[in-house]
């Protein structure tokens, strides 16, 4: 689907590209979401350049992603997708600069976009230009990124102190609680990677489009794209402290799992050790030997009794004053 907005904001779909010798000139953005091969060789011939196709835009150099031909600028970003699942990813996306003209391209729909077309009345007319409009989407999606690591952020100090637990409210916890736990650090770990990840890409498009001659004679995209740059940097550094967080966390909970197995195994140990005794001298008196003189004790039988109980109850009072227990 191809969608051409003018500079009066209205979005024109563009459904049979074949049949049109040009576009209009008022159309400051072609957006393209899942463009068919038909469609990018139509707006090839209306723009007269070569877009990049979905292999082209998967490529990592720098070299592939950041250049200048024939004037147009060619621009790819690495945008974070599906923030709001369990399986956050992360999805190319295109921008062209040619001269007053944005293009993006796009095969999937991140929320920044939507979030940026619903504000697009409130740019003013004559800022409604390719190059700042650029500068204005950048803009949503850094400040979508920002929400999606603040909202990540907030569920990491819940997840928090569910791990540690309330110190005055000790709630006893099903055996697997802390598994299950692991499974959202997880989740928030694989978050703030993608987020780091796009951030990467967002700086190094933000430091190239500072250099580029349409962005130099703009004065006021010129300032918000070096804003964006240095929220971008401060994002940066926010989501390393908040990774060091969360590989805190993973280890916290490691730790405390292992502590709680470990609990588990001495308790073990200590019953064993407070019933040796006992089992000893159940042993003693379960021989069979012919010549026993406590067979014939009128007693023998609860003296034995407590005999067990008191070499089972010595060892646990010792445990006790050692702390051991």
């Amino acid at each position: 689907m191809i969608t051409a907005y003018c500079s009066d904001c209205k979005p024109l779909e563009l459904a049979d590209l074949s049949t049109i010798a040009q576009l209009p000139d008022n159309a400051v953005w072609i957006d393209m979401v899942e463009p068919s091969r038909e469609e990018e060789e139509n707006i090839e011939r209306l723009l007269g350049l070569e877009v990049p196709t979905r292999e082209d835009m998967k490529d990592i150099e720098p070299s592939s992603r950041l250049y200048v031909e024939d004037g147009s600028v060619f621009l790819t970003a690495s945008l974070l997708w599906k923030a709001d699942t369990s399986l956050p990813t992360l999805t190319d996306v295109a921008f062209i600069l040619t001269g007053h003209r944005l293009i993006t391209i796009r095969y999937a729909r991140p929320k920044s976009f939507a979030l940026f077309i619903a504000a697009l009345q409130r740019i003013p007319q004559e800022r409604r230009t390719g190059v700042a409009l650029l500068t204005k989407l950048l803009e949503t999606i850094v400040d979508r990124t920002a929400e999606v690591l603040e909202q990540t952020v907030s569920s990491i100090d819940i997840l928090s102190v569910h791990v540690f637990g309330d110190r005055v409210k000790k709630i006893r916890r099903p055996s697997n609680y802390l598994e299950e736990k692991l499974k959202d650090i997880a989740g928030y770990h694989r978050t703030v990677s993608k987020v780091r990840d796009s951030l990467s890409s967002l700086s190094r498009v933000l430091t190239f489009l500072q250099t580029i001659p349409a962005m130099q004679q703009d004065r006021e995209a010129k300032e918000l794209c070096r804003n964006v740059s240095r929220d971008v940097q401060s994002l940066s550094e926010h989501a390393s402290f908040v990774a060091g967080n969360v590989t805190f966390l993973l280890d916290a909970s490691l730790g405390l799992i292992n502590i709680e197995q470990n609990a588990i195994i001495k308790i073990f140990s200590i019953a064993s050790v407070v019933f040796l005794p006992p089992t000893l001298v159940a042993s003693v008196y379960g021989m069979n030997f012919e010549f026993m003189p406590e067979l014939h004790f009128a007693y023998g039988y609860p003296t034995s009794l407590l005999l067990m109980v008191v070499s089972a109850v010595v060892p646990f009072l010792f445990f006790r004053w050692k702390g051991w227990l």
